[in-house]
């Protein structure tokens, strides 16, 4: 008598699921997630950049061509010819200054000066401000657009004409972009 047993061969499993391709699969899933996580925030925060400057660059002064403006340059001081002296050098650089005198308004300046203006003189004055840096602001009731640049007891000079081409050119740039 022979002893044989007669076995049957062993299958493999196939109701066990391979895990090590499901735990790579789900590895895989979620740095796809984290790449688009990324992207979108990336382009948010874009948007959000480029809404800013589109705002910082309708606050910021307007470039104006300086032989549009009309100027007034007052002596706020008891310094003599300082008025002078300012208006021939806004004068060089191509503004029109119609009126060169003493300050005669009985208002207290104080500072570098004050930068005079009516409604429509608005984006003039916020121009001049970029020449005549730390200048306080008043509005009137003139009509027309004419500024009056008053120079106040600390004055010592106007801004160079390369830090306000330097100031304006971002602003532009931001223009342009919006």
């Amino acid at each position: 008598m022979s002893e044989t047993t007669e076995r049957r061969p062993v299958r493999p499993r196939r109701d066990r699921r391979p895990l090590l391709p499901l735990v790579f699969l789900l590895v895989l899933a979620v740095v796809a997630l984290g790449v688009w996580w990324n992207v979108f925030r990336d382009a948010a925060a874009a948007d959000r950049d480029a809404a800013a400057a589109c705002t910082s660059a309708g606050q910021a002064p307007p470039s104006l061509d300086p032989s549009s403006l009309e100027l007034r340059v007052l002596n706020g001081t008891d310094t003599a010819g300082l008025a002078q002296t300012v208006a021939t050098t806004l004068q060089s650089r191509g503004f029109v200054v119609t009126e060169i005198a003493n300050d005669r308004s009985g208002r207290e300046v104080t500072g570098v000066g004050e930068l005079r203006y009516g409604p429509r003189g608005e984006q003039a004055a916020r121009y001049m401000g970029l020449f005549l840096v730390g200048a306080t602001d008043y509005e009137d009731t003139r009509a027309d657009a004419t500024v009056d640049v008053v120079v106040g007891p600390q004055f010592t000079e106007l801004a160079p004409a390369e830090a306000v081409a330097a100031t304006l050119a971002p602003v532009a740039s931001a223009t342009a972009g919006c």
